[in-house]
């Protein structure tokens, strides 16, 4: 079956889900790990990386959130 999409259709497929939520894991694992490394971190120039890397992390699954329709409030 060829399907030819003019536009390409808004729709997430269960195995597009099942990869997003493995990245949202992965980076919110990552996330908690930075960020409670952080307070434990005695070199203020490491603690700053890590902080950064942190950062990356929330953005990333800010990004994912945004991807699946956001968060209602």
């Amino acid at each position: 079956m060829d399907l030819n999409y003019e536009e390409v259709p808004n729709i997430i497929t269960g195995k597009d889900l099942d990869y997003l939520s493995d990245m949202f894991t992965w980076n919110y694992t990552a996330y908690k790990k930075a960020y409670n490394c952080i307070k434990k971190v005695e070199d203020e120039q490491l603690a700053k990386q890590i902080e950064k890397a942190s950062d990356i992390f929330y953005e990333n699954m800010q990004d994912i959130i945004e991807k699946l329709g956001g968060i209602n409030e």
